[in-house]
């Protein structure tokens, strides 16, 4: 029998190795990839937390998942009221492949998989099982044959090597308590010429609510320094009307691919 985690892991893995194989693409031809599209960062074998403990209210096996639902899915959440404008700013085309890392409760899945159809493929990943769970029941109700759920690390994606050709963390990066490990994986999850997006709160001192400033850690642009400097290059800052406490930005993975 496999505990829930490992459920998750194979679930996910078999999902994104038959994208990618459909996709043509083989997973192993990774190994080859040029010093242009491998990743600046590294994966340190001891990684320092950047701030302990932020996650551990999500790995509770008593996670009241409702909660957070008439927490994330209201209109009084900005991130809400601009999910529409937001997939929209991604660009997702037909038969394209996007990770939707830090799912929590799915609020993205449906729209994602609306939009990369039949060919295309939705990975949710997740840290929290009991996140996964209800994901997983979002995906059977809905029938959404082009999606699974995905039991990721907390600084480790869990994706195969260039199995997407988006990667969306929404509200999420702050929650990285092991940044660059994170992104060294992210870096190699996204295949040459494929896209980094990233929704953050607006952190600036002076302005932003107490608990903004102190729940993260740091802003926009400190954040973005820490992209550059795993491997990405930033493209653009994408306006959002709805949004007065959060930013947009793309990053691309350089190499060929669009």
């Amino acid at each position: 029998m496999f505990t829930i985690g490992q459920k998750f892991c194979l679930r996910g893995f078999f999902g994104a190795a038959l994208a990618v194989l459909s996709a043509g693409t083989a997973i192993a031809q990774s190994d080859v990839a040029t010093d242009a599209t491998e990743p600046v960062a590294t994966a340190d074998s001891a990684p320092k937390s950047v701030k302990p403990g932020i996650n551990k209210s999500f790995l509770n096996k008593e996670l009241d998942v409702q909660s957070y639902v008439d927490r994330f899915e209201t209109e009084s959440r900005e991130i809400f009221r601009a999910r529409q404008s937001i997939v929209d700013a991604i660009g997702l085309k037909p038969g394209d492949r996007i990770a939707d890392v830090g799912t929590g409760t799915g609020l993205f899945v449906e729209p994602f998989s609306e939009a990369v159809g039949k060919d295309g493929w939705v990975f949710a990943t997740d840290i929290a099982p009991k996140f996964l769970e209800r994901v997983e029941r979002l995906i059977e109700m809905k029938s959404l044959n082009n999606a699974s759920a995905v039991l990721s690390g907390q600084d480790d994606v869990r994706l195969p090597p260039n199995s997407v050709d988006v990667l969306f963390v929404c509200d999420v990066y702050h929650h990285f308590e092991f940044p660059s490990q994170s992104l060294y994986s992210i870096f190699r999850a996204v295949r040459p010429g494929g896209h980094f997006v990233i929704i953050d709160f607006n952190r600036i001192p002076g302005e932003s609510r107490p608990w903004l400033l102190d729940h993260v850690r740091a802003g926009k642009e400190v954040f973005r320094s820490e992209i550059e400097d795993a491997g990405f290059e930033f493209v653009e800052e994408v306006e959002i009307p709805e949004f007065q406490e959060n930013y947009f930005l793309r990053f691309r993975r350089p190499g060929n691919g669009g």
